[in-house]
Parts: C-alpha cells; sequence; structure tokens
C-alpha cells in the first residue's frame, strides 16, 4: 500500500520508459518528481496526465550528467521530503563501431547513462538513508547483460548500472532500501525506431517489441511494499532476447 504523499522520483519521466513509468506509479498512488533534459511540452504532457489520475506532479529540468545542476534542482528540495522511491530511467544511445566511434560518442553516453546515477543517487540517497526505507530501480538494458555489436559505450554504460546496483544494494540493504534493477529488451520507444526488425525479430522468442507498459509494470512492482525481499536483482523484460 502507497501511503498518502509519497513520492517518487523518476528521472528520465517525459517519453518512453520513463514517461509509462511515472504514469504507472501515479496509477499507483505516488506523487511523481519527473525530471527531463529539455523536452518541456513532452513533461508537460505527462504532468497533465498525471494530474489527470489525482496525483501532484512536480517537474524538473536539468541536464542528469551535470552535477552541478543536478545538485541545483534536488538538493535543497529533498532535504524536505526524501522521496520513498527513485527511478533512474534517463539514457541515450550514440551506436557505433567502437573502431569509428569518437571520443564524444563515448563520454556522452557514459556521462547521461552512468555517471548520472551518480548525480542524482548521490543527492538523494542521505535523505533516503535518514528515513530508513525506500526503493531505488535502475533501468539497465538487456545490451548491458549479454553485449552489442556497434554499442561498446552504451553496453558499457548500462553493464555499469548492473555492477553499481548490486554494491549499493550491499550497501543500504540494512537501512530498508531495496535496490534492484530492470533489463528491458527491445522497446517500442523513439530509441528504436531504427531498429532493422527483419533482423532482430528473430532473435526474440515472442517474436515482437515490447511496450513501455510492460517495462513500467515491472518498475512499479518493485517500488511497492510486495517484493520486500527482493534486493540487489536483475530482472529481465525483454521476451527471451536474453535467456
Amino acid at each position: 500500500m502507497i501511503g498518502p504523499g509519497e513520492v517518487a522520483l523518476v528521472v528520465g519521466g517525459s517519453r518512453g520508459i520513463g514517461r509509462a513509468t511515472a504514469l504507472r506509479l501515479a496509477e499507483s498512488g505516488y506523487d511523481i518528481w519527473l525530471t527531463y533534459n529539455s523536452n518541456h511540452a513532452a513533461a508537460g504532457e505527462v504532468r497533465s496526465l498525471i494530474e489527470a489520475k489525482g496525483r501532484a506532479c512536480e517537474l524538473f529540468s536539468f541536464d542528469v550528467g551535470n552535477y552541478e545542476a543536478v545538485q541545483a534542482a534536488l538538493a535543497e528540495r529533498v532535504q524536505v521530503t526524501a522521496p520513498y522511491a527513485v527511478v533512474f530511467s534517463a539514457g541515450i544511445a550514440r551506436d557505433n563501431l567502437l573502431v569509428w566511434m569518437s571520443r564524444e560518442e563515448w563520454e556522452t553516453v557514459i556521462n547521461t547513462n552512468l555517471n548520472g546515477f551518480y548525480n542524482v543517487v548521490h543527492t538523494v540517497l542521505f535523505s533516503m538513508l535518514s528515513q530508513k526505507r525506500g526503493r531505488i530501480v535502475l533501468i539497465s538494458s538487456v545490451s548491458g547483460q549479454t553485449g552489442h555489436a556497434g554499442q561498446v559505450n552504451y553496453s558499457a554504460s548500462k553493464a555499469g548500472l548492473i555492477g553499481a546496483a548490486k554494491a549499493l544494494a550491499r550497501e543500504v540493504g540494512r537501512k530498508n532500501i531495496l535496490v534492484n534493477v530492470v533489463s528491458p529488451g527491445v522497446i517500442e520507444t523513439e530509441m528504436t525506431e531504427d531498429v532493422p526488425r527483419d533482423k532482430v525479430l528473430p532473435l526474440i522468442p515472442q517474436r515482437r517489441f515490447g511496450a513501455p507498459e510492460e517495462v513500467a509494470s515491472v518498475v512499479n512492482f518493485l517500488c511497492t511494499d510486495d517484493p520486500s525481499y527482493i534486493h540487489g536483482q536483475v530482472i529481465g523484460v525483454n521476451g527471451g532476447l536474453a535467456i
């Protein structure tokens, strides 16, 4: 049961999996803190949908890879209200074979997908520890579990999230903060619009791409009281792409 006024911080919540997650958590009774980079229209639309469900939604616009910007947006806010759930869903891809990959392509992906995790969770964690309760869910990827040609930067960042979650789980479990990873496969979002279906679908036993809502339902479950003994785990939502 989600208590009245409980807050879920959804990082990267204006589109794709983050958007679906914010809406699903709102349906479960969470008020939402939704962070996004620059798409004000998309973030505003999500806020309207959340408010239509009877929940509050506060928007925070910043570059998740900029530690000072994250601190400026969240550090004082979490001293007043500690989020009960944190979902890190921010992520970008800059695909290229490593032999051709530029330093900018490498650093941009690592900075957003992995450094962004540190920037946000480091900022909010002390307030959660003070409350001695909470849920942290990181959105990784099947690419972080198995690797994918042309995605050395993306795979490295998503694998890094898995390692970080497992280590953090050992640090905070005694404080009743559960840390887990959800690892999607190929999901119908803007990031997969250019994926060649004729080549990818035969690799997926279910022969279809997943929906953002299917990932969001697993995240939502991990942010409730039900999975009280699931901690430090990686849960795949991939249609059998990685078994």
